[in-house]
């Protein structure tokens, strides 16, 4: 049997498939932008990860829905959290994880977990997009160039201008600005990175712990980790597929509820393991 995971981001729709509840290997996996059918587009990439791997539907023995549009995604089994996902699915690629810094399209969270892998807290920002992927975007943008070359224009930078605007909305008038003074675009961009750090830096009230590591779109943007790392004075570890460890996550979990379900049918399998 095979499980699966979708999660259904602000920004984009994420599908993983493992293979059982044992090895959970991530044998298949797509990632879709959101758009407004929200829930045909993630049937449409399910089947999608379905056919290109040559799995029957019927095989799939569990299928949990994750993100902010999970409840919309009413063909799933069931729902779970994207804290509870996110964490499930970095602890089974870094068992010994114990902060998760998730830097998505309209949110970042900061996730603590303790001794057990378990989440002890989290913290999150969702009020404004100047500390998350759309604003890299935004800056990509407003700057024509591609978000795959900000970190590579960012390392070129001799002093990171100051982006101090809490807002997007201001923070894109505080880069015009920039720009209309003759500030370069290496410096605007480590400025951004700099900020969406300290903005981390905040919500972390320095109470990390070590292994960090790095999820989200955001995690796919070179510069952004060494950022990361220095503002926070921490070592930092890019997740293995960052954009997928929620829908990952989602899939471990399915295959969590297999087990326990089997258990719950037949009680002598707990005292055999």
């Amino acid at each position: 049997m095979f499980f699966a995971g979708v999660d259904a981001g602000s920004r984009t729709i994420k599908v993983a498939l493992i293979n059982n509840e044992v090895e959970r290997r991530l044998i298949a996996s797509g990632i879709y932008d959101q758009g407004v059918q929200q829930t045909t587009l993630a049937q449409e990439l399910f089947h999608k990860v379905l056919f290109e791997s040559g799995v029957e539907r019927k095989n799939i023995d569990h299928i949990i829905a994750t993100g902010y549009g999970r409840n919309a995604l009413d063909w799933a089994d069931s729902t779970v959290t994207e804290i509870t996902c996110q964490a499930y699915g970095v602890k089974q690629l870094t068992p010994n994880v114990r902060t998760i810094i998730d830097i998505g399209g309209q949110d970042c969270k900061l996730i603590r977990l303790d001794q057990n892998g378990l989440v002890h807290d989290f913290e999150m920002n969702d009020r404004c997009a100047a500390g998350t992927g759309r604003f890299l975007e935004i800056v990509a943008e407003r700057l024509g160039m591609n978000l795959e070359d900000l970190g590579q224009r960012a390392e070129k930078a001799d002093r990171p201008a100051a982006i101090s605007s809490m807002c997007v909305v201001f923070a894109e008038a505080e880069i015009v600005g920039l720009l209309a003074s003759g500030e370069s675009p290496e410096n605007i961009i480590a400025g951004v990175l700099n900020s969406i750090a300290k903005r981390i830096g905040a919500m972390a009230a320095a109470k990390l712990k070590s292994p960090i590591v790095f999820t989200g779109g955001a995690a796919l943007i070179p510069g952004m980790k060494n950022a990361l790392s220095k503002v926070l004075n921490h070592s930092i570890e890019v997740a293995e597929n960052p954009q997928l460890t929620g829908a990952y996550g989602a899939a471990v979990l399915a295959a969590e509820q297999r087990i326990r379900t089997g258990r719950e049918r037949n009680p002598g399998l707990m005292a055999v393991h």
